[in-house]
C-alpha cells in the first residue's frame, strides 16, 4: 500500500479507552493503525498525517506514548515539517498536560495541526476508577470516527 497520502493513527492505551477511539478513528480505507511501542521512523516517513491518541498519566504522556516520540524523534528530525497531525487524550479529569507535552514534541517536529485537540474525561479520581477497564461511549467513538474520517480524506484529496 502506498502510503504517501495516508493517515498513521498511532496509539496507547491501559484501560482500553485509548484502544478503542483509536480503533474508531481508523476506520477509514487511507488510515493505518499501529500502537506506539511498534512505530518506527520508517512509518512516521511513509505517512502523510498523524493521529496520535494516547491516556494521560499522572499530567504525562503515558510511558509508551513518550518512548515512541523519544525513540523516533531524532531519526526523523527535519523530515516531517508540514505534515498534519491531530490528537486523542484519555484523561481521567484534565488531559491538558498530556495535550501540551504532545504539542510540544510536534512543534519541534514541524507538525502542523489541523484539527482542536480531543480531550475524553473518563471522571476516574480513584485508584480503582483509574485502573479499571474503561469504554468510550457511543458519541464519543462517533467523534473518533468523524476526526479520523475528516483527516484520512482531507489527506487522500491533498488538502493537508
Amino acid at each position: 500500500m502506498n502510503n504517501a497520502r495516508n493517515l498513521l493513527v498511532i496509539w496507547h492505551s491501559r484501560t482500553g479507552a485509548s484502544k478503542a477511539m483509536a480503533q474508531a478513528a481508523a476506520d477509514h480505507p487511507n488510515a493505518n493503525l499501529m500502537r506506539a511501542r511498534d512505530v518506527g521512523a520508517e512509518h512516521l516517513l511513509a505517512h502523510a498525517g498523524f493521529l496520535f491518541v494516547g491516556p494521560e498519566n499522572l499530567a504525562a504522556l503515558s510511558g509508551e506514548m513518550k518512548e515512541m516520540f523519544d525513540a523516533n524523534y531524532y531519526p526523523v528530525l527535519g523530515r516531517l515539517e508540514g505534515r498534519a497531525y491531530a490528537t486523542i487524550i484519555a484523561a481521567g479529569s484534565d488531559g491538558e498536560g498530556a495535550q501540551r507535552q504532545l504539542d510540544r514534541i510536534a512543534t519541534g517536529w514541524r507538525l502542523r495541526r489541523v484539527a482542536d485537540p480531543m480531550i475524553v474525561h473518563f471522571d476516574a479520581q480513584t485508584p480503582e476508577a483509574i485502573l479499571a477497564e474503561k469504554s468510550p461511549c457511543n458519541k464519543v467513538l462517533h467523534d473518533c470516527r468523524e476526526l479520523g474520517t475528516g483527516l484520512a480524506e482531507g489527506l487522500s484529496m491533498g488538502l493537508f
